[in-house]
């Protein structure tokens, strides 16, 4: 029985703690002892640093450094309130090999705040300007090597013009009911990181909302 509890105490030690409340430590950044230039390129550029974290320990990362995205979720609320369309491009990505469906987005320019940035971006690809703009969540596409960050914008009140791509850039565009997106998530059809995340967040979003709204007696 002695033996047991011992091992059962050392088991205890072991065991990951359950956070009934998260509390969000980012801490500062690591120390670059020295950082080497690897390659630059038009859209981004690649450093090898040596640093050290803040926990104390020295290590080498190869970083790849970017102005940071803004990623534009354009809602036709008009014919529908309750399965709003999503302004959604299918364009070919030649480093996933494969025709991917996307919401707008694009690189923010070197001192354009990113409003304008997502503005920009969505009259460029798609045409598209809007009266309403609202910020939603930011997030870091891929923290492990890539320092760019995305900026998730609502772009309601949609009024058509005329697109002005880049030369390199080609799009289908399509309105898309937000069940259908939904749906296709659910069936993994739908793989690029910042729709995933910009369309489930913009459920949850209206989720809630309809949440309150029944606790406060409205009918939904």
């Amino acid at each position: 029985m002695a033996k047991k509890k011992k091992k059962d105490a050392k088991q205890e030690k072991n065991v990951v703690p359950v956070v009934r409340k998260l509390k969000i430590r980012e801490g500062g950044p690591a120390k670059v002892l020295k950082s080497t230039p690897v390659f630059e390129g038009p859209l981004f550029r690649v450093l090898r640093d040596e640093i050290e974290e803040p926990n104390g320990k020295k290590t080498t990362r190869d970083v790849i450094r970017h102005n940071g995205s803004v990623v534009i979720l354009a809602v036709d609320r008009s014919k529908d309130k309750k399965d709003p369309l999503v302004l959604i491009e299918r364009q070919f990505r030649h480093a996933a090999q494969h025709y991917l469906y996307e919401v707008p987005a694009g690189k923010i320019e070197t001192g354009e705040e990113h409003l304008e940035g997502a503005k920009r971006e969505l009259l460029e690809e798609t045409g598209y300007t809007a009266k309403k703009w609202t910020k939603l969540v930011r997030y870091f596409a891929s923290p492990g090597f890539l320092g760019e960050w995305m900026q998730v914008f609502l772009a309601e009140d949609l009024m058509p013009g005329k697109a002005q791509p880049e030369e390199d850039e080609s799009f289908e565009l399509q309105f898309v009911p937000l069940s259908q997106l939904l749906k296709l998530i659910d069936e993994g059809k739908i793989r690029d990181g910042k729709t995933l995340i910009s369309v489930l967040y913009y459920a949850h979003l209206i989720g809630k909302k309809k949440r309150k709204k029944n606790e406060r007696g409205f009918p939904t």
